[in-house]
């Protein structure tokens, strides 16, 4: 008696539903490294009876999700009913291990563009992520926008998106030329930019014009007077102001005498705060005139009492006797 079981395989085209599972069930771990699946040997006797396309490419689809994908094939060597994926295919269609995919023979035309995008800046660290990149590509036979494929490295796992391809949502880039262009990765933040805080307390008020900082100007003759004859001053002099000191400047006369501004209130002013102002013609007011005429009679009396030398003054004396 012959029993004949019926795989499904109708028409000019390939059309199969398998239970899949992972790699890890297999030893084949070589398939993580790339988009390849492991078929039954009853795909390869329905396959070679089809005028199919070489290399042969096939679309994987999860019917509860509606998620798909495309893959190659490596071996026919897995259990009937059964294929074996690199996980990374498995977590895009969304299927857990013995679930349902259905797997058709497709055609895809040659890839001309793919832009790609890091999950991760660490991808960006690696000493020369291009050349890890290609290197990896090669174990590849499609592309699928909107999948993530894995890249492994230096025992480290990145995964990168598929955001763009070019001519078709799915091509294939077995031997061609293809354009590979790559956006920042998706934790990358862009700089900012350090902006000048103002302190709380100097914040201007809105509105309000900041005023510009003025520069400490110098002050000149802004010392402390004292006396020749060592007495005490009878009045502080008041300080001078920034602005008297440009309208107020002294000129200094030979023999190291400072002459008055030239009017007679300044003369005055300076006498009343105990500055002593030599080779002065400017004319006083009484009071300081009275104080001043003290000071002088005091200072020229002991002169009074020195004799003076009188030419001529002695006594007349003749020779006669």
């Amino acid at each position: 008696m012959l029993l004949l079981f019926d795989y499904g395989y109708h028409g000019t085209s390939f059309e199969q539903t398998y239970r899949c599972y992972p790699a890890s069930f297999i030893d084949k771990p070589q398939i993580e490294n790339g988009d390849k699946i492991i078929m039954p040997p009853s795909a390869l006797d329905r396959l070679a009876s089809l005028h199919i396309d070489y290399p042969m490419l096939f679309e994987l689809r999860n019917a509860a999700t509606e998620r798909v994908s495309h893959c190659g094939v490596l071996e026919f060597i897995a259990e009937e009913g059964m294929i074996y994926m690199p996980y990374w295919v498995m977590e895009n269609l969304l299927l857990q291990e013995g679930e349902i995919v259905r797997v058709k023979n497709v055609t895809l035309p040659k890839g001309t563009y793919v832009k790609l995008q890091p999950h991760t800046k660490d991808f960006l660290d690696i000493s020369n992520p291009k050349a890890i990149l290609e290197t990896t590509l090669r174990n590849f036979s499609c592309l699928t926008t909107g999948d993530s494929i894995m890249v492994a490295y230096n025992n480290k796992k990145y995964y990168i998106d598929i955001i763009e391809t070019k001519p078709s949502n799915a091509i294939s880039i077995i031997e061609t030329d293809c354009e590979v262009d790559s956006a920042p990765p998706l934790d990358y933040k862009e700089p900012e930019k350090p902006l000048a805080t103002v302190p709380s307390s100097k914040a201007p008020v809105e509105g309000q014009e900041v005023p510009a900082e003025t520069e400490p100007k110098f002050n000149p003759f802004t010392g402390v007077g004292r006396r020749l004859d060592g007495k005490p001053l009878k009045q502080q002099p008041p300080p001078v102001s920034s602005s008297g000191s440009k309208n107020k400047r002294p000129n200094v006369a030979s023999g190291g005498a400072y002459s008055s501004a030239g009017s007679s209130s300044q003369g005055a002013t300076r006498q009343t705060q105990g500055k002593l102002v030599f080779g002065s013609n400017v004319n006083h007011s009484k009071n300081p005139q009275m104080g001043a005429a003290k000071e002088t009679k005091q200072e020229q009396a002991p002169k009074k009492e020195e004799p003076k030398f009188q030419p001529f003054s002695g006594k007349k004396y003749s020779l006669k006797g």
